[in-house]
């Protein structure tokens, strides 16, 4: 038998209060970096980004459906989630912006299938564009990992509207 909830809410949903206490949950930080067909680049800041499954090795994150992007994102065979340093918030800040080339200047690898890869990152992932699942605003990216690396130092991290960064606590 089911127990009865005590003081149930019954307030009416505020999305301000919603983005608040989603705001509680600290997140990596990451740029998703992809080539189309004609050779432009692109790349875009987000935290919506989770491991899903091992066995095959896949992730996912989200790009709201009205983004500018999301037509090269969609019809990319590959694209690379850039997992950012503490060291590089002026760099997710650039690819959070609205400027016209997000690249410019910056020293880039590429990976095996020429996307994009920005140097100094803590980690990699080389995603083949598996599939995509429109859900409320935005459209959720599952990518099949093919290639990844892990480079050093600590990441950086979004809580509570600002960039942090993580350390390890001690051992207990």
């Amino acid at each position: 038998m089911p127990l009865p909830i005590q003081n149930p809410v019954t307030t009416p949903f505020d999305s301000r209060h919603f983005r608040h206490a989603l705001s509680q949950f600290a997140t990596g930080v990451t740029v998703i970096t992809t080539r189309t067909a004609d050779g432009t680049m692109l790349g875009l800041t987000a935290t919506s980004f989770n491991s899903v499954s091992l066995q095959p090795p896949l992730v996912l994150w989200s790009l709201g459906s009205s983004a500018s992007s999301m037509a090269g994102f969609n019809d990319s065979t590959h694209y690379v989630i850039n997992v950012l340093a503490a060291d590089q918030s002026l760099l997710a800040n650039r690819f959070a912006s609205r400027i016209e080339d997000r690249f410019a200047g910056l020293e880039l690898d590429f990976s095996a299938t020429g996307q994009p890869v920005l140097r100094g990152a803590v980690a990699w992932f080389e995603c083949s564009n598996r599939s995509r699942y429109p859900e409320g605003d935005h459209v959720i990216f599952v990518g099949e990992v093919t290639h990844c690396e892990v480079g050093s130092g600590a990441p950086l991290v979004y809580y509570g509207g600002a960039y942090c960064s993580a350390s390890a606590l001690p051992a207990a």
